[in-house]
């Protein structure tokens, strides 16, 4: 059964492209079927993933305007293992759009139904804001994983957004969820960010994943070479961690079917 996670926060700069090539090509070293859509006008994703966002053919805005259909649009980068839906700063356009579009916020779920069952994972890389391309992304999923820093301003980001994800269930996904809360650029020398972690587990408890990822210099650097972590420096820290949370993802999917049966 297909898993649709979109990968959001309201706030930038909180590893959310990152989390989502890394977590996307570790999935893949799984041997699990995985795509990656990008949704974020930025399209950092998609370069992350060697793949030039100006060049594509087609890209998530053609495919969410009705101009191109998912399959036209996938792509292979050029290593990782993963499928890929380009974004670029076209996307930006798409949101106009959409606004003026009837059911402007399903667009995704209907773009994606026709090749969602030839994956394992979908993961969705989301815009830093809470706009009608993030909507589209929370109304395709099944489930939101949540990258954050633990310091102040970052709690009331999650505040925010965790209303947003309740609002899109209570009117366009029932079946919406949080997934998961990822620890994100954690340094364990910094007393706030210790204090924001214990304060993460108590109110989240195992909605917080036990894997944190650590502030990685080979991890910053992977983006600029187009490459995920893994095929970047396998054996960095951020590698080893991102392998992790692929495992820990993994366990957590096989004790929802257990439980299912």
């Amino acid at each position: 059964m297909t898993r649709i996670i979109a990968v959001a926060n309201q706030k930038g700069g909180v590893g959310k492209t990152t989390t989502c090539v890394n977590l996307a090509a570790s999935l893949a070293a799984t041997q699990r079927r995985v795509l990656l859509v990008d949704i974020d006008p930025q399209g950092n994703a998609t370069m992350g993933c060697g793949i030039d966002k100006r060049t594509v053919e087609n890209s998530t805005c053609d495919v969410l305007l009705g101009d191109a259909t998912a399959a036209d649009t996938i792509v292979s980068p050029p290593e990782g293992g993963f499928a890929v839906m380009p974004g670029n700063e076209d996307l930006t356009l798409a949101e106009v759009s959409l606004l003026q579009e009837i059911g402007r916020e399903m667009k995704l779920r209907q773009a994606l139904a026709p090749v969602v069952g030839l994956y394992d994972f979908i993961l969705i890389d989301c815009p830093p804001s809470i706009n009608m391309l993030t909507v589209n992304a929370l109304t395709a999923a099944d489930g939101v994983l949540i990258p954050m820093q633990c310091e102040y301003y970052a709690l009331e980001g999650l505040s925010s957004l965790l209303t947003t994800i309740e609002k899109v269930r209570n009117s366009v996904n029932a079946d919406l969820e949080v997934f998961g809360i990822l620890r994100t650029m954690f340094d364990p020398r910094i007393n706030l960010s210790n204090e924001v972690s214990m304060q993460l587990l108590q109110h989240f408890d195992r909605k917080v994943f036990r894997t944190v990822i650590p502030r990685n210099i080979r991890l910053a650097e992977a983006p600029s070479f187009g490459r995920p972590i893994l095929l970047h420096d396998r054996s960095s820290r951020g590698a080893i961690c991102y392998l992790a949370l692929a495992g820990e993802i993994l366990r957590r999917e096989d004790e929802r079917l257990a439980e299912a049966v």
